[in-house]
């Protein structure tokens, strides 16, 4: 059967990973992947070719291809959202992901541009925005909302009712109990239990889970354009 043909907009090692499984797990063929002039530092990856992002539609027609941009959360999502308009601007289609090993019930809502990885368990009236990573293992709640370029990491519980506003971090083990609002550029620390609403662009550590002071948190800057 002819794959669509895919480019990985990334060569990290998100873009590794995006790579296996599009590759053994879908009905796309990754032909190159993209990165940005300032960070081609090799020709190749996989024995695919990896191109200067600058110049991806004169290479690639946006007719004929579709891009996936796999990047985690630098900057708290800024790099990724970045690149994924940038590649909209150039005409291209971006593309979902979802492991056939997830449960996704009948009428989820999945944006494009998004990942969702093995063994996430996503229950009935979900909707997931444009631009949002879903790592190994989460349970995301009846009725709850994650919006555009939020990042959830690993094993984290979103109960019933939950929204999750934009650009977000969540790190592994969080959890939020139902009916919370988490506000738009958060992070929430690994293993924070989360019992209240939040506000803008806070880091949340702890259990129950309190605001950082600083609005730093390991490799991010909270609000960093």
């Amino acid at each position: 059967m002819k794959k669509d043909k895919l480019i990985i907009v990334g060569d990290s090692a998100f873009a590794e990973i995006a790579y296996e499984y599009f590759t053994y797990e879908s009905d796309y063929e990754v032909v190159a992947f993209s990165v940005e002039k300032a960070y081609l530092k090799r020709n190749e990856l996989f024995g695919v070719p990896i191109v200067p992002f600058e110049d991806l539609e004169e290479r690639y027609s946006p007719e004929k291809y579709k891009v996936f941009v796999a990047l985690t959360y630098l900057q708290l999502n800024r790099v990724r959202t970045r690149l994924y308009k940038e590649a909209k601007a150039k005409g291209f289609t971006t593309i979902s992901y979802i492991s056939p090993r997830a449960f996704v019930w009948r009428n989820v809502e999945i944006g494009e541009n998004c990942f969702i990885f093995e063994g996430n368990v996503i229950q009935s009236f979900v909707k997931i925005g444009n631009n949002v990573i879903l790592w190994s293992g989460n349970h995301i709640g009846h009725h709850s909302i994650i919006k555009d370029n939020c990042f959830i990491s690993s094993h984290v519980v979103v109960s019933g009712f939950v929204e999750i506003g934009e650009n977000c971090f969540l790190g592994v083990n969080s959890c939020i109990i139902d009916r919370r609002k988490i506000a738009r550029d958060c992070v929430i620390g690994a293993g924070a239990v989360v019992l209240q609403d939040s506000e803008e662009g806070k880091v949340y550590v702890g259990n129950p889970a309190r605001p950082l002071e600083k609005s730093s948190y390991g490799s991010f800057k909270v609000n960093e354009a």
